[in-house]
């Protein structure tokens, strides 16, 4: 088992590969991983196409010894080939940061799911290189032609075709789980929790809590996750592994911490209903902590706290972040 403090913030230890392959770098976490992987000595090449990530997240990488951000789509025709490594990891993060995403991109989901998917393992099988899937929590079964249809199904299926080809070709393929990923450089436009409450209590509008507010969510914070991901990566898994968040505070929970950290007068509004957004089940996380040692360390209330303070420090309005695979 890879120690926990291997891959910790501050930890001397240097991860087992020269150089890692991240799509879907210019996301939320990919950009966290990107930088955590090059402050370990690690070569990362970060492949984006910017339908949801921004350049910008990894501008400030340019330059570094070892980064290089190739601006192509991992489905598109010919981009494996021109991936030419060596690589002894590549991170499958591309694809949308949320279902919200998905309405008026469901094509381009469902292939990067699917030929994405496929493009990547490729590149990892000719390599040799661990080859880790970042997916969504399961909200199966569900309606293939709904709004988050397209988000479920390419899901699902990139989850079945790293089974498959690990079983067919013995490769070192493995699934993380991600569920809730929050903290400094998040987005704030897919109206999920807590973005939405902080961007509403900093603009003095109306907190708006679906239902009566006691719908539970789990959040992992930034750091936590990337943490989480690395041990998983360094592992030899297949078995799908859940990384998230411990605690379950509920939405009003969330709402009223928000407030009180903006030192805000918006009031709480109640809506109706939860809207169609899946709701995500609760992540299994002994798995991770029984084979991989890992926990997470930031309490839901620190890391508002940290994500508050960031959101402070942008202009207004909060400018759109990045996107990432469903986290």
């Amino acid at each position: 088992m890879m120690p926990m403090a291997a891959f910790g913030q501050g930890a001397q230890a240097r991860p087992p590969w020269d150089r890692v392959l991240v799509t879907g770098g210019a996301g939320f976490l990919g950009s966290r991983l990107c930088a955590r992987l090059l402050d370990s000595g690690v070569e990362v090449d970060c492949l984006d196409n910017l339908s949801t990530g921004r350049a910008e997240k990894v501008a400030h990488l340019a330059g570094r010894p070892g980064f290089r951000f190739l601006e192509r789509d991992i489905a598109e025709p010919g981009c494996a080939e021109a991936l030419t490594g060596p690589y002894d990891l590549v991170l499958h993060l591309a694809g949308p940061s949320s279902p919200a995403a998905g309405p008026d991109r469901a094509v381009e989901i469902l292939d990067t799911g699917s030929v994405g998917t496929r493009a990547a393992l490729l590149v990892a099988d000719r390599d040799g290189a661990r080859f880790l899937l970042a997916s969504s929590p399961p909200v199966f079964p569900g309606d293939p032609l709904g709004p988050y249809g397209a988000c479920a199904e390419a899901g699902r299926f990139a989850e079945a075709l790293v089974a498959a080809h690990a079983g067919a070709h013995g490769s070192n393929a493995g699934i993380v789980r991600l569920f809730t990923c929050y903290g400094p450089g998040m987005r704030s436009d897919d109206g999920s929790v807590p973005a939405a409450f902080i961007e509403q209590a900093l603009a003095g509008r109306p907190v708006t809590v679906a239902g009566d507010g006691s719908r539970r969510h789990s959040l992992c914070y930034v750091d936590d996750m990337v943490d989480g991901v690395l041990l998983v990566a360094a592992g030899r898994s297949v078995r799908p592994v859940d990384i998230g968040g411990d605690e379950e505070p509920t939405a009003v929970e969330i709402a009223r911490r928000v407030i009180e950290l903006a030192g805000s007068g918006s009031p709480l509004e109640f809506v109706d209903g939860t809207g169609d957004r899946p709701v995500e089940p609760r992540p299994a996380t002994g798995f991770a902590h029984e084979i991989f040692g890992w926990l997470p360390r930031v309490t839901w209330e620190e890391g508002l706290e940290r994500t508050v303070a960031s959101f402070r420090e942008r202009l207004d309005p909060v400018p759109t972040g990045p996107g990432e695979w469903w986290v």
